[in-house]
């Protein structure tokens, strides 16, 4: 700490239902400031790599928003977004973004139908523009299709840029654990279709394996599953390679560097336990400052398993919610939940660094 003002990371995943990334850290550096006016505040609303993706890129660097007219999840026309980087060589871009379920009415949803054809169109869009590196979000997808669509899309391209996907799902391609039985259900499968869909995704790696395209180690490798196999598609297909979101989302963020003047790291989510430590972003925030020394302090909406939590490295998992009685309902409220997050913060930070004042 320089001249007693602390550098303090604030480092948020959303609080699904009531605060964004955004909105926590907004409290929290309001809450800080309430006990050290001067902080330096280093704000840093983050995603695990899937939906919102692309908007936390546009707050770690800048961007430009490209917008295409493509196919959605049922082939219909929409319009879909992505980002470029200034230098116009990466794009950052989400499977969401023209094959994701919200596209998808209640009604309509079925993933024996829905397709990733969308999402050639933007890797196409993206290579026309000469970008060498597309960093693709693949969570919140409509679809089941191993990334068939895809692939059919892209059928005669040639020279598609390097491929990273940020991914935290460790799924297969197909059986019990596989994209199918696990995810299809939430997507509008029925029973009988999630066996039908399990046997299309065999049945497609398969072929590809006979087309000398993948060995069978990879419709296993963890993450073939993701996107409803689309990770197994772009593996294969197009060469990419699956990482950690939350690391990828560090790693643009330049978060090791920052780290080096911090004199303390908060990180949250909306419920943090056991499962925080398989991969979730407040995991990957502490496991980064673990490397560099800088102290994490997680704050939740809500906290379980919270010794697992701090024999893990946290030095403390608290609850904003902790002194509030209100009923959920209340508490879910993005006034009540940022008014929390303040107040707990506040108190928080000035037991872990001294008071300036």
């Amino acid at each position: 700490m320089t001249n007693n003002i602390p550098t303090i990371i604030l480092a948020f995943d959303s609080f699904k239902g009531c605060m964004s990334a955004d909105d926590a850290c907004m409290a929290a550096a309001e809450g800080i400031r309430s006990v050290y006016p001067d902080a330096n505040i280093i704000s840093m609303p983050l995603s695990d790599g899937g939906e919102g993706l692309v908007h936390c890129i546009s707050k770690l660097r800048p961007v430009e928003e490209v917008t295409i007219d493509a196919h959605g999840p049922l082939m219909e026309s929409i319009k879909a977004s992505y980002a470029l980087s200034a230098d116009r060589q990466t794009a950052y871009m989400e499977m969401a973004a023209t094959s994701g379920l919200t596209l998808v009415p209640m009604d309509k949803r079925n993933p024996m139908l829905t397709t990733t054809y969308g999402v050639g169109e933007m890797i196409i869009d993206a290579t026309r523009r000469g970008c060498k590196h597309i960093i693709m979000g693949i969570g919140g997808s409509a679809t089941c299709d191993g990334g068939k669509g895809m692939i059919q899309c892209l059928e005669g391209f040639h020279d598609i840029p390097k491929i990273t996907v940020a991914c935290d799902v460790t799924n297969p391609l197909y059986g019990p654990n596989g994209a199918a039985h696990i995810f299809a259900p939430q997507k509008g499968a029925t029973p009988e279709q999630v066996i039908l869909l399990d046997q299309m995704l065999k049945d497609f790696a398969a072929t590809t394996e006979q087309r000398g395209i993948a060995s069978p180690s990879m419709a296993t490798y963890p993450g073939a599953g993701a996107a409803g196999g689309l990770g197994y598609g772009l593996m294969a297909y197009l060469g990419a390679t699956l990482q950690s979101g939350i690391d990828t989302l560090l790693r643009i963020a330049e978060f090791d560097t920052l780290l080096h003047h911090a004199d303390l790291v908060i990180t949250g989510e909306g419920q943090s336990d056991a499962q925080t430590l398989m991969g979730k972003v407040p995991f990957g925030v502490l496991a980064w400052s673990k490397r560099m020394d800088v102290p994490v302090l997680l704050l939740s909406g809500g906290i379980k398993d919270a010794d697992q939590l701090t024999e893990a490295g946290f030095i403390t998992a608290a609850s904003i919610n902790e002194d509030d009685q209100r009923p959920l309902a209340t508490l879910m409220q993005r006034t009540v939940a940022m008014d929390n997050m303040r107040k707990t913060i506040a108190k928080l930070t000035a037991s872990f660094l001294p008071n300036e004042r």
